[in-house]
């Protein structure tokens, strides 16, 4: 057991916590070890575990993470904490690349001085893409990235400093690039899990039988959050260090038919109105990916239809309005 320990950043969140469940499940023999902030948020901290050892620690502080890494001595690490909504990183811009990119600087120098040897998995993000051109789809690891905003531009920050460092140091950097991933637990202000969330306060009563929406003409591939986190897990255990990995459903869904499918699964009628606030300086149109490099490294594959997905992401937001 000590020498098969588990390192997951960002533990207390949604994929975080979703990861946490899945190695609980199926891989019992590694001790599981978590980060979570100081001012972890209500949601986050109803979702610890007491098999799960966490650690505080703030990405930004250089000696708290080496502290935390040569505590653990980890032989895997899922780096998934990070500033991760595009509309804040244009509120705040600075802190996203601070967070996003010296977070992971920092992690990466506590690994090359404690001298560890984990295999690391970077969570990269299709919105690295950014504008994608009309003959380009579905999306291969090699096509040129557009970032479209601040969180994009961190987040290949993220992605090209995994490669330096593997490159520099021999770091064990496996890049997964995961296309949109929703399911319960999914924070309020993200698409999916907005609207859901307003249908169970309509159904409560609690607001009145109107969804405020922004962009619906936008096409995203969504994949089940219970998918992605047994792609990450298999990332770490079949692809080769350095190499670029898309994680996808290889299917586009218009965001309007996206909430079709919920507001079919709700019990009330329900109208929809545009809310420009929702409506982002500039917003990446189609991402569809081509995850065949991945399939073909590790066998995965979606085991979870999207109707699903949105089922038990609405039932989850009733239950937690109740």
């Amino acid at each position: 057991m000590a020498n098969k320990k588990v390192l997951i950043t960002g533990a207390t969140g949604f994929v975080g916590s979703h990861l946490v469940e899945y190695i609980l499940e199926n891989h019992p023999d590694y001790e599981i070890h978590g980060t979570k902030r100081w001012h972890s948020q209500r949601n986050e901290t109803a979702y610890e575990y007491p098999q799960v050892v966490y650690h505080m620690m703030e990405l930004r502080n250089i000696n708290n993470v080496f502290e935390v890494v040569n505590t653990i001595k980890p032989v895997k690490i899922f780096h998934l904490a990070a500033q991760s909504f595009v509309p804040t990183s244009w509120q705040a811009p600075a802190e996203t690349l601070e967070s996003n990119i010296i977070g992971e600087v920092n992690l990466f120098e506590a690994v090359v001085k404690t001298k560890g040897d984990p295999v690391i998995q970077i969570a990269g993000s299709s919105e690295e893409y950014g504008e994608v051109l009309p003959d380009e789809t579905p999306i291969t690891e090699k096509n040129p990235l557009r970032p479209l905003s601040p969180y994009a531009v961190s987040k290949i920050g993220q992605d090209f400093l995994a490669y330096q460092y593997f490159k520099s140091y021999g770091l064990k950097v496996v890049r997964t690039r995961a296309f949109n991933h929703t399911g319960p637990r999914r924070g309020s202000q993200f698409v999916t899990s907005n609207f859901a969330r307003q249908i169970a306060l309509i159904e409560a009563g609690r607001q009145t039988p109107v969804i405020m929406v922004g962009n619906l003409d936008s096409v995203r591939d969504f994949t089940d959050v219970r998918d992605i986190v047994r792609a990450y897990w298999l990332a770490t255990e079949k692809c080769q260090p350095g190499e670029i990995y898309n994680i996808a459903s290889g299917k586009g869904i218009k965001i309007r038919d996206m909430l079709e499918i919920l507001l079919n699964l709700s019990k009330v009628k329900i109208e929809t109105k545009q809310d420009p606030a929702r409506l982002r300086p500039s917003d990446v149109g189609v991402l569809i990916g081509d995850a065949s490099k991945f399939k073909k490294a590790t066998g995965w594959l979606i085991e979870i239809p999207f109707e699903k997905t949105l089922e038990d992401l609405l039932n989850y937001w009733r239950e937690q309005i109740q």
